[in-house]
């Protein structure tokens, strides 16, 4: 038996094992949306949480882009840029270039909103710095993933195009591979994340840079802004989810 039609064989049956084997694409297709409108109420209470601590002055009334600067400072590094780009919320670490790309209101910002993000964003040079493995993984996915999010969506049209065949069905569910990739982007993503923010905060605390009462602003900023990666998994997650359900469905 050659590999594919071994691994044609292998696909002849539904997904069974409980829930996945039972979700309907209905139920799937509803979790979406419900994914969906959480990802909006979270992004909404960021920009409102963001809004209202960019209007907290910092009490040594440095800038974001001084405060990275000297976060970057304090931990040793002294190859990467500090730069501002357009936009809101669009605040980056890029590895390529070893810059950490601030936002106008975050790079010229003096408020502790601005602190938190400039802060974060460093946290991803001190990651880079140390070979911190989850954001290694990371970016060694990145390419694999442009790659996947290209191509998944017409595999998978080419599989329903040869639905009648057990070879479509084979194609199908390489396509939904192709998917779970930006999924376990996502899943990677979330310690990556979460641990540049402790990484800030845990800065911002130890440096003086923020008093007492200035770091509870700063910790509310950045726990909403890690939750928005925390609907992007779980929406990341539904999407696998409803493609499996309408593949099994097909073959009930």
């Amino acid at each position: 038996m050659t590999f594919v039609n071994l691994m044609t064989a292998s696909y002849q049956e539904p997904i069974t094992g409980g829930g996945l084997s039972s979700l309907t694409t209905s139920e799937a297709f509803i979790l979406i949306i419900v994914i969906a409108i959480v990802g909006f109420v979270v992004q909404s209470r960021l920009r409102s949480v963001f809004s209202k601590y960019s209007e907290v002055a910092l009490p040594n009334g440095m800038t974001g882009a001084e405060i990275a600067a000297k976060m970057l400072r304090d931990h040793g590094i002294s190859n990467v840029t500090i730069t501002h780009v357009p936009g809101s919320l669009t605040d980056h670490f890029d590895p390529t270039n070893m810059t950490v790309n601030l936002s106008d209101e975050v790079y010229a910002g003096r408020s502790v909103a601005a602190a938190a993000v400039a802060c974060h964003e460093c946290g991803h040079a001190i990651q880079h710095a140390e070979g911190y493995a989850p954001l290694q993984l990371r970016s060694a996915l990145v390419p694999i993933v442009n790659f996947s999010s290209r191509i998944a969506t017409w595999v998978i049209i080419a599989g329903l195009v040869m639905a009648a065949s057990s070879a479509g069905y084979l194609v199908c569910w390489i396509g939904i591979g192709l998917i779970a990739m930006s999924a376990v982007f996502s899943i990677v993503t979330l310690p990556v994340e979460y641990n540049a923010s402790n990484r800030a905060l845990e800065w911002l605390r130890t440096s003086g840079t923020l008093p007492g009462p200035y770091i509870e602003g700063a910790e509310i900023s950045l726990r909403w802004a890690a939750r928005t990666y925390l609907v992007a998994a779980l929406s990341a997650i539904a999407s696998v989810l409803y493609y499996i359900a309408l593949m099994n469905n097909r073959r009930n």
